[in-house]
């Protein structure tokens, strides 16, 4: 019998960056999953920033939080960004940052660590974040959903993550719902369900607020208008769950994501409306339930994409 001991990690942390419509988050994470709180640096984006501002903020994001820990061993980068992704040429395009698209992440962060860098779909990171420490741990088929700025979503099949050809398996925002029950008129799931869309078709209404924290709080003072939105949103959702529940045959679904707390019952009103539209009774078993990882779920999820396997 050998007495040698396993060897340690050759390192102890790894850096972790989220890119999204509105700000580019970045962090120090351990490989036991931890938030290194004093290296959370964020940057803005938005719909304005071309690709060299989107670059610029990425990298002093991420420089900033390396710098707010000198004395942790990172040995690997990992990214998430909203979609679409491509993996074969290492860049992204996010869909609500139209002027930086084709954005090369190998260029932008190249450098910054002695160690590899790792892509994927912003969804993709939220299911395996939330697969590893969060409300799917131990399941073997499930999702995950973000209802922010945008509606993104990953897929965990057979335990493992599914990124696809491209790497954006399980972007759900582009998927198409019905914006009425029976109405014949359809658009895509982002556009109905998100906070941008939602609070647009608020005012479209003659709803007076500007925001979706206006729409959170004249929904719990009980407002028509905020009330439907809030309900339409929620609609939306569910029917895409119910989608994705009946091809991959499902057991849960992980909601994550700003605009998913609009409302105290906006996880039940989903599962409700995801309940309704399941033809089979296998598709109704899924559960819908609320991200186990409060804000953190992002980070964690380009964190694992960079964990020692």
């Amino acid at each position: 019998m050998s007495d040698a001991t396993p060897s340690l990690p050759a390192y102890t942390h790894v850096l972790a960056v989220d890119i999204g419509g509105t700000k580019v988050d970045a962090a120090v994470v351990s490989i036991a999953g931890e938030v290194v709180r004093e290296s959370v640096t964020r940057r803005p984006t938005g719909r304005e920033s071309d690709r060299e501002t989107l670059a610029r903020n990425v990298r002093e994001a991420a420089s900033e939080a390396l710098a707010a820990v000198p004395g942790a061993r990172v040995g690997a980068i990992g990214v998430g960004s909203a979609g679409p992704v491509d993996l074969p040429s290492r860049t992204v395009s996010p869909l609500n940052l139209p002027l930086a698209a084709g954005l090369a992440i190998d260029e932008v962060l190249g450098g910054l660590v002695d160690g590899p860098i790792h892509l994927a779909l912003d969804g993709t990171c939220i299911a395996l974040a939330e697969h590893w420490l969060g409300a799917l741990v131990g399941a073997q088929n499930a999702m995950a959903i973000v209802v922010s700025t945008g509606v993104g979503g990953g897929l965990i099949l057979g335990g493992r993550p599914i990124s696809g050809a491209s790497g954006n398996a399980g972007h759900l925002g582009q998927t198409f719902v019905r914006t009425v029950e029976h109405d014949p008129v359809v658009a895509t799931l982002e556009a109905v369900a998100a906070g941008p869309g939602s609070v647009a078709w608020a005012r479209a209404q003659g709803w007076a607020g500007e925001t979706g924290l206006d729409l959170a709080a004249s929904y719990r003072a009980g407002d028509e208008t905020a009330v439907a939105a809030v309900r339409r949103s929620a609609s939306a959702v569910g029917q895409a769950i119910a989608a994705a529940a009946t091809l991959c045959d499902l057991e849960a679904v992980a909601i994550a994501g700003g605009f998913s707390h609009v409302a105290e019952d906006y996880i039940d009103l989903v599962a409700q409306a995801a309940a309704a539209a399941s033809i089979h009774a296998y598709a109704r078993r899924c559960r819908v339930v609320s991200s186990g990882l409060d804000g953190d779920g992002p980070l964690l999820g380009a964190a694992a994409l960079a964990l020692p396997r």
